[in-house]
């Protein structure tokens, strides 16, 4: 069996590392720390599970998500993040991902998330029942940041990391001025009128 842990922090992958080296023997436990780090390990190897973060520097895990699911359909791969579960699980199992975790959870709960995708199922949190629960199944209300098209989520995610237009444009392979329309877009659609508010928003969604 073969893993392939990617994050930017050390910490993690060695925890992870010792929790995979002790539930599957024997077992072969790749790292990566970015996004362009874990292309060259997917180029080389096969995986039965990827594990994930969704914040590195230099990375669009997005993006990679994509890369991902029309190159390696079949992949699994486990979201380990700190992120909010009610904004981004439902957008990364859209991409492809077999499950979303957060990087607090009990042991236990991370080892039963791990198991049930290398079993071929879907791993959805207690947490993130809980608030499909709470909508009546809709995660759409009450949350601005699900009038975003993928694409657009995508831009917010980079403007957030402090990207600018040009920076975005040569990333997505876009004209300077499809990035602005976008960015005019998506400020309307969350009634923000400048990066700050848009900043000001995304900390009350823990974005």
């Amino acid at each position: 069996m073969r893993f392939l842990l990617i994050d930017d922090h050390v910490v993690v992958r060695s925890g992870l590392k010792l929790i995979l080296s002790d539930l599957y023997k024997p077992c072969t436990i790749d790292e990566a720390e970015d996004g362009e780090s874990a292309l060259i390990k997917l180029k080389l190897h096969f995986y039965d599970l990827i594990i994930l973060d969704i914040k590195m520097p230099n990375t669009n895990t997005f993006t990679l998500m994509e890369y991902i699911r029309n190159n390696y359909p079949n992949l699994k791969v486990l979201v380990f993040s700190m992120n909010s579960e009610s904004i981004y699980a439902k957008r990364f199992l859209n991409a492809g991902a077999r499950g979303f975790i957060n990087k607090v959870a009990p042991l236990d709960e991370i080892v039963k998330a791990i198991n049930i995708i290398l079993n071929g199922k879907r791993y959805i949190s207690e947490t993130l029942l809980e608030v499909l629960a709470e909508l009546g199944g809709d995660m759409k209300k009450d949350n601005s940041f699900d009038a975003l098209s993928p694409r657009e989520f995508e831009i917010v995610s980079m403007l957030l990391a402090g990207d600018g237009i040009s920076q975005i444009a040569q990333r997505l392979n876009l004209q300077v001025s499809t990035v602005g329309t976008h960015k005019a877009r998506i400020f309307e659609k969350l009634k923000v009128s400048n990066l700050l508010e848009l900043k000001e928003l995304a900390n009350s969604f823990n974005i």
